[in-house]
């Protein structure tokens, strides 16, 4: 029989903090934001999921998820709410509530929210044994503030110190009742 994880209580949301199976409302869980990339929730707590991650991502409008880049790992990610343009393979795709985008290891790619509301985006990738990233230059990404200006596989020197700070959940899509 699989155990219940214990989930700690902190001023920042509830963090997992044993193995075992749990459930947790969006708006308990820990919230990370950033100026340039916007808010995010890990479900995850001190220890990574070992297998898939699954994240949640909450874009303005004309702010990018992240850096475009790739991995050598199966990603997916589905459109909950909100309007977003996906940049994949130096190609643009206008995404809405409902669209569904598989990206096979390799797969160049970074989201941007569009629209006049927040995009919430739901994203699960593979957790291989070792994780290779590399963060290409793209003139598509660049127009969206969202490409290195030299191609790196060291996170660091792609985001350099990049400041993530705490942050209320941003949840826009139901109440938390």
């Amino acid at each position: 029989m699989v155990e219940e994880a214990k989930l700690e209580e902190t001023e920042h949301g509830k963090f997992v903090t044993t193995d075992g199976w749990f459930a947790l409302h969006v708006s308990e869980a820990p919230w990370l934001t950033s100026e340039r990339f916007g808010g995010g929730c890990r479900f995850e707590g001190k220890t990574r999921f070992p297998e898939v991650g699954v994240n949640l991502r909450v874009l303005e409008p004309g702010k990018p998820a992240c850096l475009y880049h790739r991995e050598e790992a199966q990603e997916d990610f589905f459109v909950l709410a909100g309007e977003c343009i996906l940049v994949v393979e130096e190609q643009e795709r206008h995404l809405k509530p409902g669209h569904f985008v598989h990206c096979p290891a390799g797969t160049n790619h970074v989201f941007v929210g569009a629209g006049e509301e927040r995009c919430v985006i739901l994203m699960i990738g593979n957790r291989p044994e070792t994780e290779a990233i590399c963060y290409p230059v793209s003139a598509v990404a660049a127009r969206h503030g969202a490409s290195v200006e030299k191609e790196t596989p060291d996170p660091r020197e792609a985001y350099g110190d990049l400041a993530l700070e705490p942050a209320e959940p941003i949840w826009p899509l139901y109440g938390v009742d």
